[in-house]
């Protein structure tokens, strides 16, 4: 029954940001972090490096930086655009294990998630098991270029998975994952 109480509240602010010219969060349900089907939205906000965070440490990583790093090239289908796409980038697996997640988990180690955000508060999560070789056979790539030149519209960087039916939780203008631990 509590949830009933925030509706009207969620409501009020959104109605009081629109009168007042303040941009809105996406509605639930709602098309996300694409903006429209075809994808064509723009970022909503400065894009800066994309910063990684395990417990204490942490790495921030530009296209630049991403350049120097083994890449690896992915075909996958867009249902959004309903074409296939080829990507080229770092895998994940290969930013995390220097902050000490590990490739190969065990035990309590599964209860590891990540929380990766785009510049326009887009947020997906995965769990540290789907993104390691290890265990999922899916992969998971921190995208620096698509067809073989830089993202364009979709920022410097963008998290890209294979094995998932459409694109929801990919993430462009990739700004931010925070590794953590589910209690």
């Amino acid at each position: 029954m509590r949830w009933r109480l925030w509706v009207p509240v969620l409501v009020l602010a959104a109605m009081q940001a629109q009168s007042h010219g303040q941009p809105q969060p996406a509605p639930a349900g709602g098309t996300g972090q694409m903006g429209s089907v075809d994808g064509a939205a723009k970022p909503s906000a400065p894009i800066g490096p994309l910063k990684i965070a395990y417990g204490d440490k942490s790495a921030e990583w530009t296209p630049a930086t991403l350049a120097a790093l083994p890449h690896k090239t992915l075909t996958v289908y867009n249902e959004h655009i309903k074409a296939s796409q080829t990507f080229s980038g770092v895998l994940l697996i290969d930013l995390l294990t220097p902050l000490g997640v590990p490739e190969k988990p065990h035990g309590k180690e599964f209860r590891l998630y990540l929380v990766a955000e785009g510049s326009d508060g887009y947020q997906v999560v995965y769990s540290a098991a789907e993104v390691t070789p290890d265990v999922h056979d899916g992969t998971v790539l921190v995208a620096d270029a698509l067809e073989g030149r830089p993202l364009g519209d979709n920022g410097p960087l963008q998290l890209v998975a294979t094995g998932e039916k459409r694109p929801a939780r990919w993430v462009r203008n990739l700004v931010a994952i925070r590794v953590l631990t589910a209690q």
